[in-house]
């Protein structure tokens, strides 16, 4: 009895633990506004299936509440390349990145440090954080910007935490 009770807080332990985190846009990865800009979060330490991706600004009078741009994104593709449409947003400071529950735009599962969009013709940052770490001379928001792909591992290296081996085939998250 005692062991079932240390194994069960055990896999509790580690579904709370996981943890979703918005690695790009940040503090030094903003964005250009109208343009092409990319998305990424740690897809791989996180349990949830899916959100909805929010833009918000700490300034109401540049955005009154949180834009929903993408209404349902899975989190197995660890990236998302915006289109310009999706952020013709001003030029400012204050903005960031919200993933939400796609049933309650309130609850709010990760939120990105906050970024800056720049005016239209701006350039890049030439070093952008990705999942796996820090590159350099890759744009955050061009269109050849590089998608989180993580190659080589095991099979478990790419499962979310929290979720069998055998769920994640079924979802395809992970192809044998």
């Amino acid at each position: 009895m005692f062991r079932r009770l240390a194994l069960a807080c055990a896999a509790l332990l580690s579904v709370v633990s996981a943890q979703l985190t918005i690695t790009s846009p940040g503090t030094n990865d903003w964005w250009v506004a109208s343009s092409q800009n990319t998305i990424s979060w740690t897809c791989t330490t996180s349990t949830f299936l899916n959100f909805t991706i929010l833009l918000s600004n700490s300034n109401t009078a540049v955005l009154a509440a949180p834009l929903a741009i993408i209404a349902v994104q899975e989190n197995y593709d660890c990236s998302k390349t915006i289109t310009q449409q999706q952020s013709a947003q001003p030029a400012g400071t204050g903005y960031t990145v919200l993933f939400a529950s796609t049933l309650n735009s309130t609850d709010i599962y990760a939120q990105s440090q906050p970024f800056e969009i720049k005016a239209l013709g701006s350039s890049y940052p030439t070093t952008t954080s990705g999942v796996g770490g820090t590159s350099t001379g890759t744009p955050s928001g061009s269109a050849g910007a590089a998608q989180a792909t993580k190659t080589g591992g095991t099979l478990a290296e790419y499962v979310p935490v929290g979720m069998s081996m055998v769920a994640a085939l079924a979802l395809g998250l992970v192809v044998a």
